[in-house]
């Protein structure tokens, strides 16, 4: 028989009620009872309606109050030094490495997060080292089991791989430079046998244990390390299902398939070349295979007879008992309900399958695979087929305007006029900013009353012209406290944008919108991507209103502020049925006219920010080239149409830039900020050690916490960036935006950050 299977499942609540307990929690407002109540009941939710949904394999022990690879850090006692001795409670520490921690008389900054391999989930980096004492603290995975069971519901226990979790860690800061944490693999196999004896003791059958590392190129110099590990684990444990996701297993399919194991789980949604190859590697195994034939990433109906026929392959050469129909990977990364959804035109529904509806899609494909005659199934068969040919039918139209433009780009349009010397000679002659510029990165704190004011404007309780007055006040009253501030270059604080994504989609045509599809970021921090569903255009200017009256009322330069065509891209659900290059070409064309109204309007400093320009990095190296080809230069298309004397700005953040560097270079971006704050200097060694000629903005604080660095903490971070960046190229800002600051501890921060940027102007 071939079971279903869903490899995990949304944290946040139906209706966000994670976050909010958790904010209340953080406010003092709420005891930690009242979370924990909460957190109960939604994942009482979770197990009861995807195993409603007839999923056999339900998942538990994923659900996490900030972050998964956070969760097992805690678990395993790797907590590092300056979250020891502090005096507060357990959860508290672990809230303090998620988002620091300043109050009561400790003051402890976060740990790093990085993005989850190529999604825009963060993770908070383990930092390991040979002191790091390893050992069981809490048995998340047996618990959550245990908590399912006494609902009468058996679970599969979910559990992120040793290899996995400690390729994806870093030295901690008192480990030696030469310290690679995979070194560590012998003291953490214990902490996991002991995880694995403990769940089969409780009569668990099978667990998944995620090595999502093994889609990665590094993963093919583990193959003893993988091997040895799973020869301890593998006796102790339940029967092992290996997961990966994200992409192909390539020639590390050929050590993984030996694996004392008892399946493995593949992504057929971003990697369905694979499956042949798989097949054959593991047919003369006693392997179970586990098809990730459902995306865990987009929120696109499936097509159940394109997967019913990879399913019946896969069954042909296997047999049923050997099959399980999945979730490609966790579908963390889609939103929990279409019964949120209450204004979407059905149309739309039809297309769309979020985190419950996809539980139902891998139980009916499972189903049909079985040969079930049930009329329900029947019926769900024929619905989906008439589904699929109408949105087929859909997206067989495009815009001739839009695809003709596209095809008349040509290559002179990707460059500015000038070499980057002769434009900052221009710019340094019509901006005359000092040395150590400061600014930010775009956003102030967004109020409860510009939410409020916002869903009065939604709900008809404000007219518009009564929110334009709205709008113009914040305005006024950022503009004036960076007057107070003395920041050199503005921002115009973004009070009208809901968010760097949405508020473009919602005026470009080819996007629809949801009302309650959130998806996490990281910790507390849900977005609700728009969603691509037909060629993209400008109908007129998005921003030009806001930037110019801002411009206005002040006689410093004003930044226009843009969000890049990668990061609308990625930060979308982009169409399934034409190239991430085309949507992205789209976008940039858009974006350019923008630019160019903006140039018009007398603004000339502009920001493109593209933090997710790292993130869309195809997994597998021989698939770089050609996305940074298209991705740098659908950026310098949106960017390059501006006079020398106008200064381009772009934005990233929580990335690697080692690999990529020379395509950081070719985006030929006046000024790049950057995050500094919590990666120990590594992001700036990479510029040293290649070498960059333009401007560049170290963030000196970390904005995803509430702590307020000091004066003097700015300046050592100045310090520390003036070894690697000439000062006359350094500019001083915080390493993103403030939207999620409150206004106490950004107008603090902000005021020590320009009294280092002025020390820095006498001393350096």
């Amino acid at each position: 028989m071939v079971f279903s299977s869903v490899l995990g499942f949304p944290r946040i609540g139906a209706n966000r009620e994670v976050k909010k307990s958790v904010e209340a929690y953080w406010g003092g407002k709420i005891p930690v009872e009242d979370l924990q109540k909460t957190v109960a009941e939604v994942k009482k939710y979770n197990w009861t309606n995807v195993q409603s949904r007839g999923v056999d394999l339900i998942p538990s022990g994923e659900f996490s109050l900030y972050d998964h690879v956070l969760d097992h850090s805690a678990a395993f006692n790797a907590i590092p030094k300056r979250y020891q001795g502090l005096g507060i409670s357990d959860l508290d520490v672990y809230f303090a490495m998620g988002r620091g921690r300043q109050t009561g008389g400790v003051d402890v900054p976060a740990c790093e997060m990085k993005k989850w391999f190529d999604s825009n989930y963060h993770y908070v980096v383990p930092e390991l080292s040979d002191e790091t004492d390893f050992k069981l603290v809490h048995n998340k995975a047996l618990v959550e089991y245990n908590e399912a069971k006494a609902l009468g519901i058996t679970t599969r226990p979910v559990v992120l791989g040793p290899i996995s979790y400690l390729v994806l860690g870093k030295p901690a800061r008192e480990a030696p430079a030469s310290f690679e944490p995979i070194t560590l693999l012998s003291k953490l196999l214990p902490v996991y046998k002991q995880l694995l004896t403990e769940l089969k003791s409780a009569g668990v059958e099978s667990v998944q244990i995620d090595e999502p590392i093994l889609v990665l190129d590094r993963a093919a110099n583990l193959e003893k390390q993988y091997a040895s590990a799973y020869a301890e684990l593998a006796p102790v444990a339940p029967k092992i299902v290996l997961t990966t996701y994200f992409n192909r297993l390539d020639a590390n399919l050929k050590f993984v398939s030996k694996l004392p194991v008892g399946g493995l789980h593949i992504d057929l949604v971003r990697a369905p070349g694979q499956l042949d190859e798989v097949i054959a590697a593991v047919k003369n195994t006693n392997l179970v295979l586990s098809l990730g034939l459902v995306s865990g990433r987009n929120i696109w109906k499936n097509d159940f007879t394109a997967s019913i026929k990879q399913a019946q392959k896969a069954v042909s050469a296997l047999g049923s008992d050997r099959v399980i129909v999945a979730t490609s990977s966790s579908v963390l990364h889609t939103p929990v309900t279409l019964a949120s959804e209450k204004k979407l035109p059905d149309q739309h529904r039809d297309w769309f399958s979020f985190a419950l509806e996809k539980a139902a899609e891998v139980a009916t494909i499972a189903a049909v695979v079985n040969g079930s005659q049930d009329a329900k199934i029947a019926a769900a068969l024929e619905e989906n087929k008439v589904s699929i040919a109408k949105r087929r039918e859909f997206e067989s139209t495009s815009d001739d305007a839009i695809r003709k433009r596209v095809a008349a780009i040509t290559p002179d349009m990707y460059n500015r006029k000038s070499p980057f010397a002769a434009r900052k000679a221009a710019q340094d002659q019509a901006l005359k900013l000092p040395k150590f510029p400061t600014t930010t990165i775009g956003s102030f704190p967004q109020t409860k009353e510009i939410r409020t004011a916002r869903a009065k404007l939604g709900k008809g309780e404000l007219t518009p012209a009564e929110y334009e007055k709205f709008i113009e006040q914040e305005i006024q009253n950022v503009v004036a406290f960076q007057e107070e501030v003395g920041l050199d270059v503005f921002v115009h604080g973004e009070p009208e944008r809901n968010d760097m994504v949405q508020y473009f989609g919602e005026q470009l045509n080819g996007f629809v919108f949801t009302q309650n599809a959130w998806v996490q970021s990281y910790g507390s921090r849900y977005v609700r991507p728009p969603i691509i569903v037909s060629d993209v255009s400008r109908p007129g200017p998005m921003t030009v209103r806001w930037s110019s009256y801002a411009q206005s009322l002040t006689k410093k330069p004003m930044k226009g502020m843009l969000t890049g065509p990668v990061t609308i891209l990625n930060w979308s659900f982009p169409r399934d049925d034409v190239s991430r290059k085309l949507q992205s070409q789209q976008l940039a064309l858009a974006l350019r006219d923008e630019v160019l109204d903006l140039e018009k309007a007398g603004i000339t400093v502009i920001q493109v920010d593209e933090p997710a320009i790292r993130e869309g990095l195809p997994l597998r190296r021989s698939d770089w080239d050609e996305y940074l080809e298209w991705a740098v230069d659908t950026f310098k298309l949106s960017t390059a149409g501006v006079a020398d004397s106008t200064q381009t700005h772009s934005h990233f953040c929580y990335s690697d830039f080692g690999d990529i560097f020379t395509s950081i270079q070719r985006l030929d971006a006046d000024v790049i900020s950057i995050e500094f704050s919590k990666s120990d200097m590594k992001l700036l060694h990479t510029f040293q050690q290649f070498g960059y000629s333009n401007q560049i903005g170290p963030g000196v604080y970390d904005i995803h916490s509430p702590r307020v660095p000091s004066e003097e903490e700015i300046r050592e971070r100045l310090k520390a960036s003036l070894k690697i960046i000439p000062d006359h190229l350094m500019f001083v800002n915080p390493d993103c935006g403030l939207k999620t600051r409150q206004w106490k501890e950004t107008k603090e921060s902000l005021v020590n950050l320009v009294a280092a940027a002025r020390w820095a102007r006498e001393n350096a």
